[in-house]
């Protein structure tokens, strides 16, 4: 077993440890100067931002995303967050390593949940809807894959056994909403659940690393799905049309948006009570892992989280810091010492203007003067040097002229 694990890195120590490369990167130092390396590490417990800043030259090519590396370095906090700074790396050989350190994997056993996902298609009273669930999971690579896949490559159950673990929690919520709404066909619902994602298992590779394979890229988990149901219904001759259609609706709709890549709006109830159910339990997946695996080393609160446009309380060590022993002490401890150098100060200050108390300076009144009477208006005349004829039109145009150009008394 490894140790330490991303989870228990403390700042400010130099460790020997092994991870699984998530990511590698070749940046140049600010200034045009020389290369480093820039790698995102990682192990079952998360993701830890590394950088190699020295002799990157030597071991470059030794090693590349999806290896297993064991690195020496130094744990440091930068941008609130641990970093660490390689001082020496070198790739791992397989057998050097145990699969089971690097990649996070759901908590429950895989055969127990695949034995309920089977207890719960038993249970589907639609002998159509029966049918098909049963022939899907009996497929040997079907059964193998949907054990392992994980839901997601980052953003909700992103670790092995996270799909079915995803659609069992589905499968419950189903199960108590469908009977509060008396127009929900149960058994349609189900169904919904357990084929909706069912693309994901061939979409993603969870081998090395958690990325997309060639059709994930290329078609994407809802196409792979529809063509696997269609598939399964070519040994179905008498299944239904209609109902056919309705469960390719539920597949192609729960993504429940237009912009979130579902091809169509979900257009019947059970549609768009899947598309909740799924949309409610991702995103309380995601604050539970965003929660779980944030490295902040300050603060009550995660950093911001993309999916969910907002960063995420962390409420237990929100509670723990109000509720901490000492902080009520020192709060005890400093009101009361507090309110005595506050009422220290205030005699005092009474004291000091006893001592230095003096008689107010009389204030002498003067008579005020009664305001000047306003001006008279200014009257406009003509300058004697260019007074006109008075019988000449000219001369009474200039006039008017220059009447019209004089000063004008504001309204």
């Amino acid at each position: 077993m490894k140790s330490p694990y991303v989870n228990e890195l403390e700042p400010n120590k130099v460790i020997t440890t092994s991870f699984l490369v998530h990511s590698k990167e070749i940046r140049q130092k600010k200034g045009g100067g020389e290369f480093y390396l820039s790698l995102l590490l990682g192990d079952r417990t998360g993701e830890l931002d590394a950088k190699m800043w020295d002799n990157v030259a030597e071991v470059l090519d030794s090693f590349d995303r999806d290896d297993f590396v064991k690195v020496k370095g130094l744990i440091q906090v930068f941008h609130n967050r641990p970093q660490l700074t390689i001082h020496k790396v070198r790739r791992l050989d397989d057998s050097e390593i145990d699969y089971a350190d690097y990649f996070p994997s759901s908590k429950r056993d895989p055969e127990e949940m695949w034995r309920e996902l089977q207890g719960v298609v038993a249970g589907i009273a639609n002998p159509h809807l029966q049918a098909l669930l049963s022939r899907m999971l009996a497929d040997p690579d079907v059964a193998q894959r949907y054990r392992r896949a994980p839901a997601a490559k980052q953003i909700h159950h992103a670790f092995l056994g996270g799909l079915i673990e995803h659609v069992l929690s589905l499968c419950g919520l189903a199960r108590l909403v469908a009977p509060h709404y008396a127009n929900i066909d149960a058994d349609l619902l189900l169904t919904g659940v357990v084929l909706h994602d069912i693309g994901k298992i061939y979409e993603l590779n969870y081998e090395r690393g958690f990325s997309y394979s060639n059709d994930g890229q290329l078609i994407g988990h809802i196409s792979i799905a529809m063509r696997m149901v269609s598939e399964k219904l070519r040994d179905l001759p008498d299944f239904p049309l209609p109902l056919r259609s309705l469960v390719e609706h539920m597949i192609l709709s729960h993504h429940g948006q237009l912009e979130f890549g579902s091809p169509k709006l979900p257009l019947f109830p059970e549609a768009l009570l899947l598309h909740y159910l799924d949309d409610m339990d991702s995103k309380m997946e995601c604050m539970r892992a965003l929660i779980a695996n944030d490295r902040q080393v300050e603060g009550c609160f995660t950093t911001y989280s993309p999916t969910l446009d907002r960063p995420v309380l962390k409420k237990d060590r929100y509670c723990q810091d109000a509720a901490r022993p000492e902080s009520a002490k020192a709060v005890a401890a400093e009101g009361p010492r507090v309110a005595v150098e506050m009422a220290a100060r205030i005699d005092a200050g009474a004291r000091q203007a006893a001592v230095h108390q003096v008689e107010a300076p009389r204030v002498t009144v003067e008579a005020v003067p009664p305001p000047k009477p306003p001006a008279p208006p200014a009257v406009v005349v003509a300058h004697p040097l260019f007074a006109p004829k008075p019988d000449s039109p000219f001369g009474d145009k200039l006039k008017e002229a220059l009447l019209s150009a004089g000063p004008k008394q504001e309204s």
